[in-house]
């Protein structure tokens, strides 16, 4: 690919002769005034496949340009700065240290594909620092953190977009409409579906990191621990210290556009059931989830299970085509119950539709109310993101959005590791009413020096 000469070549020797004392010279794109020529210039912070995927998508806009990789995992430096330099025309810096982007002026924003306990102290460094940010889902680690992560966005009139690529989706929107419409009827029932199957994690010994991780650096806030490739790379989505399982690894998706669909935020109240009933092996978050959310006149119900080979998830061609999923067999699923009729909705480009009985016989008179078909709508998304980074304006999957959505995900798992509790929700302090042993695992303290601060 031909290199991008629009890209100031003072600008690039800058990034990469002079590294963070690139930092001491003042840049109206790092300040916040793009012009309307000025390219829009990225950090990536995280180097696996998620960070590969976006690269692929922010190299899709002619308005950009990547100036830095990082990752504490230096052994994935190479194949992203290749892959930004076949996509760009220009080889990006790399790091070990993301703190060397931030300090970089010139840099406008940042991108944090990483594991779980990095998504809100990377939002809040980066809005410190005076860069917008695009971090992936879940938001946060822990309820607390995340609404620190919402008031460093606001504080610092910052851009954050969560990776909830759905609300960038034309056909999504469209669903969300039908629904406000009241065309559904009334809505007193949403079931929210998250099955598949995933495989065993094998016990193992702790050992040694591999030569060229910074793991100390890769834990960041989380509780000092010895090194396990149990617990390394992807399968730390099943550890507690990191994440929470599947319902805030992909569920948080299905949860997001849940509620949206039906314009809610936080629930009343939570309870949940289920267990490791299936997997005796080293993963701590559980393989069946039955989570209940009490919104008074709506109830809100989530379906997790990792054993179950029949539920698929939508294959990428049919999402690139004007075809369904088969609806019983989705994986990936919402299902809204009207008084008038029932939509099924399929995320990530999988489409929608509504179906009714108005016969007395459901199987002969069960007809097709409305549908649409969708699109995968990464590349929308990051270009909504880009879009907002120069109109100042708040982006589809805002931070304060993600937010809410990533705490449904955080009171199931709450409830669920106090031993199934209903857990009351207050929803001015994002705490739970009368119980203290729930409201430990609102928020940890972290580990020094990647404290986030009580005043952002």
């Amino acid at each position: 690919m031909p290199e991008r000469t629009d890209l100031s070549r003072r600008r690039f020797l800058r990034h990469s002769a002079t590294g963070v004392a690139a930092g001491a010279a003042v840049s109206l794109i790092g300040t916040g005034a793009l012009g309307a020529n000025d390219k829009i210039v990225c950090g990536f912070m995280g180097l696996g496949g998620r960070c590969r995927q976006l690269i692929d998508h922010v190299a899709k806009r002619k308005d950009t340009a990547v100036a830095y990789v990082a990752d504490c995992d230096t052994r994935r430096h190479a194949r992203a700065a290749k892959q930004v330099e076949q996509l760009f025309g220009v080889k990006p810096k790399t790091v070990a240290d993301f703190r060397t982007i931030l300090a970089d002026k010139a840099v406008d924003v940042l991108f944090s594909p990483t594991p779980d306990q990095w998504h809100c102290p990377s939002v809040i460094y980066a809005c410190q620092a005076g860069k917008d940010v695009y971090v992936e889902k879940p938001l946060s680690h822990n309820i607390w953190e995340g609404r620190q992560a919402v008031k460093a966005a606001r504080k610092y009139r910052r851009v954050v977009q969560l990776g909830t690529q759905n609300r960038s989706a034309p056909y999504c929107r469209a669903a969300a409409d039908y629904l406000r419409g009241g065309k559904l009827g009334t809505v007193h029932l949403v079931r929210v579906v998250n099955m598949k199957t995933r495989g065993v994690i094998t016990k193992k010994p702790d050992a040694e990191p591999p030569k060229g991780v910074d793991y100390d650096m890769w834990l960041g806030p989380a509780p000092k621990r010895a090194f396990n490739p149990n617990s390394f790379h992807y399968n730390w989505h099943w550890f507690w210290d990191f994440s929470g399982g599947d319902i805030i690894n992909d569920g948080v998706h299905q949860i997001d556009a849940a509620r949206w669909l039906v314009g809610r935020t936080l629930p009343k109240s939570v309870v949940t059931t289920g267990g490791k009933f299936v997997f005796d092996d080293a993963q701590e978050t559980p393989d069946t989830q039955h989570v209940h959310y009490d919104y008074g006149d709506l109830t809100m119900t989530f379906e997790l299970t990792l054993w179950t080979p029949y539920m698929k998830k939508t294959p990428m061609k049919l999402r690139e085509r004007d075809l369904f999923p088969e609806w019983p067999f989705c994986a990936t699923k919402v299902e809204v119950y009207g008084t008038k009729g029932v939509m099924r909705f399929g995320r990530h480009g999988a489409g929608w539709q509504v179906h009714s009985a108005p016969g007395r016989n459901p199987y002969k008179n069960w007809k097709v109310d409305a549908e649409l078909h969708g699109r995968r709508p990464g590349d929308a998304h990051v270009a909504n993101f880009f879009d907002c980074v120069r109109s100042r304006k708040r982006p589809n999957a805002d931070v304060e959005e993600g937010h809410l959505s990533t705490v449904l995900c955080h009171m199931a798992n709450i409830s669920y590791r106090v031993g199934g509790d209903r857990l009351v929700l207050d929803p001015k302090t994002e705490r739970f009413v009368g119980h203290e042993a729930a409201n430990k695992l609102v928020k940890r303290v972290g580990r020094a020096p990647w404290l986030i601060p009580e005043e952002v």
